[in-house]
């Protein structure tokens, strides 16, 4: 593609982005639909993120992607905050117009697009979420969004569990937390639907390793979710497949919410079969 002074740039902000395949996805999906953009990577280390963030609108960018560590530690450099991202606490998308920086929480229905593309139903289950970090906010949010009945937070960081707890307090569904190695989670643990890891463990190069969970105390019909997609195959999804879990893997959030991402910025459906094809090809390519 030829980049001019014309073509619309948006980017990823995070820290590594060595093996991030949002560019490569997002790409295809503007030639795919004949859209002068340009998707840049754009390495950047915690300490710097409010001179890059202040630079965005200099520099005449449309909007951008977050990934971690910078979810959260946005908030504070944006005008404001869309209802999606108020409700997760946490920012993976920002649009930029007339010089604000609005953000928005694409993760959430990124997640549960996932599970329904998977064919698994969300309203009226029992979910558990491991982990307490940005991406926790954003599937808890789109699980009560999505009609859940309960949601059990369980982490390492008790502090953190009950954090991100604490913000849906008010949306009448019953989020609960507890250290994932306590007798009060292994309970919540047996009555769960669904189970996702949050957390990056599982993933490449330490694809071996997973949260701790007593398996023995998970229901056969619960379904496993990860959102690790570097390997699609995870410590954690290997061993729910053994025991006859049905699995859910990360690609399917990373592809649903980079599709509602394309749409905000750009205002038109994203083309998603494009868009599935470009990851999983960048997919086969990443060392696993």
């Amino acid at each position: 593609m030829i980049i001019t002074t014309k073509t619309q740039k948006v980017g990823l902000l995070g820290w590594p982005l060595s093996h991030s395949l949002s560019p490569a996805m997002h790409n295809a999906a503007f030639a795919a639909s004949g859209l002068d953009y340009v998707y840049l990577p754009l390495p950047t280390p915690p300490a710097l993120l409010p001179q890059a963030v202040t630079g965005l609108a200099a520099l005449g960018f449309s909007g951008v992607n977050v990934t971690i560590p910078h979810k959260v530690a946005i908030i504070d450099c944006l005008d404001d905050l869309d209802d999606s991202a108020r409700l997760a606490g946490a920012v993976n998308t920002v649009v930029i117009s007339a010089g604000r920086l609005i953000g928005y929480n694409t993760d959430a229905g990124g997640y549960i697009g996932s599970l329904l593309s998977a064919g698994v139903a969300v309203k009226a289950k029992h979910a558990v979420v491991l982990g307490a970090g940005g991406a926790a906010r954003a599937v808890v949010a789109g699980l009560v969004e999505g009609g859940i009945a309960a949601v059990g937070i369980g982490a390492r960081d008790t502090a953190r569990a009950a954090a991100v707890a604490g913000l849906f307090a008010g949306t009448g569904t019953p989020v609960n937390s507890s250290g994932w190695d306590s007798a009060a989670f292994a309970e919540t643990v047996a009555k769960a639907d669904i189970i996702v890891n949050t957390t990056p463990l599982g993933m490449y190069p330490d694809s071996a390793s997973q949260p701790p969970l007593a398996w023995a105390h998970i229901k056969p019909t619960a379904v496993i979710s990860d959102l690790v997609y570097n390997p699609l195959q995870t410590g954690f999804l290997a061993e729910a497949s053994r025991r006859g879990h049905t699995v859910v893997t990360g690609e399917g959030m990373l592809l649903e919410q980079g599709a509602l991402a394309f749409q905000l910025w750009t205002g038109v459906p994203a083309p998603l079969p494009v868009m599935r094809q470009a990851l999983l090809a960048g997919l086969s390519g990443n060392p696993s």
